[in-house]
């Protein structure tokens, strides 16, 4: 079956890198792009004009918010309630359960998975929050998540996340870990069996990977079992690491050495390793505030970087900076790790702080962020028929309508949608050729119906917070709202 799509601007791929095609028209049969031009005068069985819109590969968001929004909670604090986020001994030691059943997590994934397909996203790779799980994320668990990704037709590269320790709050206001390494043995092995799963299912639509936790969070011995298996079965690793000065000074007390020693010494940085984030290298002014290397190393491994712009400057994190990283000829993606699952705003923003990091109005234009959220997917997946739009490429396509008088006037629509716009003015998109947004709409679901389950769901994840505080202060007391309430007069 063939299928064209016209549209006002088309992101193009010619001669290894974007171009942008005016008046285009994009042609593909089954999943494979077969026509990318001006006009196109063969014969077509379905013929979509998208009008005043651009179409850009589908994003690839690799660290994707798979889970109910807690940013919102945990993204402002206060000196007296910032270890109520964090689980407490006690509550680690003698209390821990699941606050969702796994009925209602099933819930909670179709509703994130459903976000990323409005916001454009035709590629993810999951990444959830453990606070309000038992332990990590179970097998069971993502195979139902991967039932909902095939019914949806999204992209997915899954794996259940595992970890050995948690962290806890120290009855000091301090941070620690807490370990159980048995639960760290038993997460690799849901995660190798999980491996398997997909492999039978033979879906090209989904790729298992290994998601180990936070660094800090792991062992040696589940750090190098990982590397082991990513190499003994050629998968992909992605390890949360370098993301902040806690993690750091975590790391240095049980290790003696720095995340990314900590990386060389147990075998991971010979895998084709994804670390989110990596913002707190020697280059960061908590550090040393100057080059020593890290970022050559990084290079060298063949690392790539998941940047996540958006989610680092509402935690006050900043890449220092996102042209070093990548003169210095480290990979750079995209993820956006909360909610919204914006990639557009979250380039913006990148773009914008970029500038403030390097003192430069050049520092990252634009086109640099754009070809993280595409091309620099493609390669941290190994997948290069993945992020352009050319023939031989997989159909992976999103259309946002930029045609909005609140869009205002345009010069270069690239750019001008970055800085005006944003992912929900997503209208349609394709994964292998097939549609998964419609007319800003996902067939099949009834989205009026899944937003009231899933705020009834972050309303009991929300009250959970206070079963886990050391103090027990219920959730209206960490959580006060930002004005006091309306008081009725007599």
């Amino acid at each position: 079956m063939r299928t064209r799509w016209r549209a006002r601007h088309v992101l193009a791929h010619q001669d290894g890198g974007h171009v942008l095609l005016r008046d285009g028209e994009l042609v593909w049969e089954d999943d494979v792009i077969v026509y990318v031009g001006p006009r196109y005068d063969g014969p077509v069985d379905e013929d979509r004009d998208l009008g005043e819109s651009l179409v850009l590969p589908g994003l690839i968001d690799l660290d994707a918010l798979t889970d109910i929004d807690h940013l919102v909670l945990d993204s402002w604090s206060t000196p007296e309630r910032g270890r109520g986020l964090q689980w407490s001994q006690d509550y680690f030691s003698n209390r821990r359960h699941d606050v969702f059943t796994p009925e209602e997590r099933a819930t909670v994934r179709e509703y994130a998975l459903v976000q990323l397909a409005l916001h454009g996203i035709t590629t993810y790779m999951p990444i959830a929050s453990e606070v309000h799980s038992a332990w990590a994320e179970p097998y069971d668990e993502l195979v139902t998540m991967a039932e909902t990704s095939r019914r949806l037709g999204l992209r997915g590269y899954l794996g259940p996340a595992y970890r050995s320790g948690v962290n806890v709050a120290l009855a000091d206001g301090g941070r620690g870990v807490d370990f159980d390494e048995e639960r760290g043995r038993a997460g690799l092995r849901d995660a190798v069996r999980f491996l398997d799963h997909l492999d039978a299912l033979d879906d090209p639509l989904l790729t298992g990977v290994l998601l180990p936790c936070r660094i800090e969070t792991l062992t040696e011995e589940l750090l190098r079992a990982t590397a082991a298996t990513a190499l003994d079965r050629d998968v992909l690793v992605r390890l949360h690491a370098m993301q902040g000065a806690t993690e750091r000074d975590l790391v240095r007390r049980t290790y003696g050495m720095t995340p990314l020693e900590l990386l060389d010494h147990t075998g991971l940085l010979d895998t084709r390793l994804l670390i989110p984030h990596t913002s707190v290298v020697d280059r960061h002014p908590d550090v040393y505030g100057e080059d020593r290397g890290d970022l050559s190393r990084l290079a060298r491994a063949g690392v790539s970087v998941v940047h996540c712009p958006q989610t680092s400057l509402r935690y006050g994190s900043v890449l220092h900076s996102f042209g070093a990283y990548r003169q210095a000829g480290v990979n750079l993606c995209l993820g956006t790790d909360s909610f919204p699952p914006d990639l557009v705003r979250g380039m913006d923003v990148g773009v914008h702080l970029a500038k403030v990091v390097d003192g430069r109005m050049d520092a990252a234009p634009a086109e640099h962020y754009v070809e993280a959220a595409t091309l620099g997917g493609s390669r941290a997946l190994g997948r290069d028929d993945l992020g352009r739009i050319e023939p031989g490429a997989q159909a992976d396509l999103v259309a946002f309508d930029i045609g909005d008088f609140r869009d205002g006037v345009q010069d270069d629509p690239v750019r001008t949608f970055l800085l005006n716009g944003t992912a929900r003015q997503a209208t349609d998109s394709v994964v292998a050729g097939r549609p998964v947004l419609v007319d800003r709409g996902i067939p099949g679901v009834d989205l009026d119906d899944l937003h009231k389950r899933a705020q009834l769901l972050f309303e009991r994840m929300r009250e959970a917070y206070g079963e886990r505080d050391e103090l027990r202060r219920d959730a209206d007391e960490l959580f006060p709202p930002t004005f006091p309430p309306y008081r009725a007069q007599a």
